[in-house]
């Protein structure tokens, strides 16, 4: 028998240090690093973070470098029917656990966008407030105007080339409006390309009340938010569209699309599918959007019709499948996409999480279309004021 000495202990334990040591950096060959044996996560475990990405708290550190950054905004209180969506980003993270860097590659694109060029991260959610909209109007555009700020990781003759792309995970529609004051600073006037049921254009108006009130505290909701920014200027007059519209107006005329159309907004309905099919509607996208300017795809889960998407605050019978928006999407690629969000998912309302797994797979779709793009070089950013108030 061998009696162990306080010597011979210690000397056991400076073996094992050293075996620790030399599996964390890859030790013997054939040996496995710790990485190697516990670094990797199955669908079902791991931290709740988009695909399995590496997540931080951008907003709070400010040396986090990235590419493109999926950020949450857990907010709802601007809605006009259902509420819950402010559960949306934390249901589209769970899920989307069947996406991951190890099984990201995108067959119809050639590429795996969690292993390209761009440094791809979650950087948590936005924490706005849920009882006072004008705040949290002001956190969300705070939040963004903080995030594009930041150095990108991505280097072109060892410099910085634009800023990092952010895709939003809602969160109510009204939440864009942050998103295009903090674009329209770095970008000028923004193309949206509006995938939804509804216009959300409508004038504060349409929503009557008799009550008085503050001036303008009623404007912002998920259906104005349009509205608002093409009266600070902050939308190209003649480039934005909506897709898949199949909204009852409001009165007994046109007077909705007309108003619209002045908002400068041209419409593809979601009964054009049935003529024009898939690649009808791309081909009239592109035909509208220059592939040079400033590209902000926004997609409200309820384009697709109840049937696939039935999470959601506001569903309209007579959607697109979900297949039919991928399509849609991925025939968009070689427009200059500088930020993108993925609205409305309320899982309070979803069933076996299909409508957050369409949300999920639009996500992906949209980082893909980014990273096949590039950086944007061809869009220069040009100084504009930030809007902070409502």
């Amino acid at each position: 028998m061998v009696k162990l000495t306080s010597f011979t202990t210690g000397a056991l334990t400076a073996v094992g240090l050293l075996v620790d040591t030399v599996a964390s950096a890859g030790g013997d060959k054939g040996v496995p690093t710790l990485e190697d044996k516990w670094g990797t996560d199955w669908p079902f475990s791991g931290v709740n973070t988009f695909a399995h990405l590496p997540t931080d708290k951008c907003l709070i550190h400010p040396d986090t470098e990235f590419d493109i950054a999926l950020i949450g905004i857990p907010f709802d209180t601007a809605v006009s029917y259902r509420p819950g969506a402010r559960f949306g980003p934390r249901a589209i993270r769970a899920a989307s656990a069947r996406q991951s860097s190890l099984r990201g590659f995108n067959a119809r694109a050639g590429i795996n966008p969690y292993q390209d060029w761009a440094k791809v991260i979650d950087c948590d959610d936005i924490p706005v407030t849920p009882v006072d909209n004008k705040l949290a109007l002001r956190q969300i555009t705070e939040g963004y105007n903080e995030l594009l700020s930041r150095p990108i990781h991505y280097k072109k003759d060892g410099k910085p080339n634009l800023p990092p792309r952010l895709i939003t995970l809602g969160g109510d529609h009204s939440i864009v409006l942050g998103a295009l004051r903090s674009l329209h600073k770095v970008y000028g006037p923004i193309t949206v390309i509006h995938f939804d049921a509804h216009l959300d254009t409508w004038l504060p108006s349409k929503y009557p009340s008799s009550w008085e009130s503050d001036p303008g505290a009623g404007d912002f909701t998920h259906g104005t938010m349009f509205w608002m920014a093409s009266q600070e200027g902050l939308l190209s007059n003649d480039t934005c569209l909506h897709a898949g519209l199949r909204t009852r107006l409001s009165g007994k005329d046109w007077g909705d699309y007309e108003e619209d159309t002045k908002q400068g907004f041209a419409r593809i309905a979601s009964d054009d599918i049935m003529e024009k099919g898939v690649k009808g509607i791309v081909a009239e996208i592109l035909e509208r959007v220059p592939t040079t300017v400033p590209v902000y795809i926004s997609v409200d889960i309820d384009v697709i019709d109840p049937g696939m998407a039935p999470g959601t605050g506001t569903p309209e019978a007579g959607g697109w499948q979900t297949r039919e928006l991928i399509q849609i999407i991925r025939g968009l690629e070689s427009l200059n996409l500088v930020g993108a969000d993925v609205v409305e998912v309320s899982p309070a309302f979803d069933h076996a999480e299909i409508t957050a797994l369409a949300g999920a797979q639009v996500a992906y779709e949209l980082i893909t279309n980014m990273v096949i793009k590039g950086t944007p070089v061809d869009v220069l950013p040009v100084s504009a004021p930030v809007h902070n108030d409502l």
